[in-house]
């Protein structure tokens, strides 16, 4: 007997709720389509491989791993060494919500939190936490980690980024960037991937193709080879070696050579504004953070929020309290015009 499946209605409670866009869901088919070679010695991975160079400008190495958290803490692991400490914010992922894999990876490096309002991190902040304590019973500050964009939606500037670059160079600390949204980032600036990563001084840069339309696969991208040595071993005995290699490498080829990567980032970013241009001047509603990205963070008081969950909307109000609503490639302009009507009426 056929098992039939009901579709949930479409829900920006998470950017992971979509599904794979029509590119990488062809590529994935082609790529199918009779035997290649496995761990990556395919015609796939080594194009994927060239045209992330080519979209970067500069002679990088990449690797492919299934998720972001593998991604980031197997790039993280290898910038230092277990009696070392990354700093990062407070509300980013690789400290909240990576179930301290990042610790585990690298056998142990601490991470030393910065505070931050919208996820940022400033450059006098690191240097005041850096400068603390230089003793031998305190774990040296070797990485300094940032999410772009970041948690609260926020984008960090080409000028932000080279004040961090210096301050982390000044104190002979590795640069790692977690994109697992780095296209919207691209898209909301209208930068090229160079100028915001290894041009801005950024070492490692985990680009995310899940939430980009992707069923599933990252990119490990770094800039500075010498910080690779190696990184091949780590993959595999992390469980992140794909022995089908080329399922991973080929959506990203479609994506690139087709400007899918961009041209989803840009949808979902823009879905992002229609809301907020919508919703922003009703009483009782504020927007949390600057809408820089694919993310929308609505505060109301909670007697509205629960109105809103009523009426069969799905949220997470993790940080800040706030109702947050992320867009994706497939987000339908009705239905991001419903939920803003949905908004308009409930009670403030």
């Amino acid at each position: 007997m056929k098992t039939t499946i009901k579709q949930m209605e479409q829900q920006f409670a998470s950017d992971n709720y979509s599904g794979i866009c029509p590119e990488a869901m062809a590529a994935m088919q082609e790529a199918n389509r009779g035997s290649a070679q496995s761990y990556g010695d395919d015609p796939w991975t080594a194009r994927a491989t060239e045209l992330f160079r080519e979209l970067f400008e500069t002679d990088c190495e990449v690797f492919f791993a299934f998720n972001g958290t593998a991604a980031n803490s197997l790039a993280l692991s290898s910038l230092c060494q277990s009696y070392h400490s990354v700093v990062c914010a407070v509300s980013s992922h690789v400290e909240t919500d990576e179930c301290g894999a990042p610790e585990f990876f690298s056998n142990g490096s601490k991470l030393l939190t910065l505070p931050s309002e919208d996820g940022k991190i400033e450059p006098a902040a690191l240097l005041e936490l850096a400068h603390r304590r230089s003793d031998i019973h305190f774990p040296k500050p070797k990485v300094v980690t940032l999410s772009q964009s970041t948690e609260t939606g926020r984008v960090y500037t080409v000028a932000e980024l080279q004040a961090l670059s210096t301050a982390a160079r000044g104190l002979k600390m590795n640069f790692h960037m977690d994109g697992a949204r780095f296209a919207n980032a691209c898209a909301g600036l209208n930068c090229s991937p160079a100028e915001i990563t290894w041009k801005a001084g950024v070492d490692v840069l985990c680009f995310g193709g899940t939430k980009n339309g992707m069923a599933m696969g990252e990119a490990i991208v770094f800039f500075d080879k010498k910080l690779a040595t190696d990184f091949d071993y780590r993959c595999k005995q992390a469980g992140q070696l794909a022995s089908k290699m080329r399922f991973l490498a080929a959506p990203w080829i479609a994506m690139f050579e087709s400007s899918a990567w961009l041209r989803n980032a840009a949808h979902a970013n823009a879905c992002a504004q229609r809301l907020v241009q919508r919703i922003q001047h009703k009483e009782g509603i504020h927007i949390l953070f600057p809408v820089e990205s694919n993310a929308v963070f609505v505060q109301a008081p909670p007697s509205s929020l629960e109105a809103l969950r009523a009426l069969g909307w799905q949220f997470y109000t993790f940080i800040g309290s706030g109702a947050r609503f992320m867009f994706s490639w497939d987000s339908s302009l009705e239905r991001v015009d419903q939920l803003a009507e949905d908004i308009l009426r409930i009670p403030c």
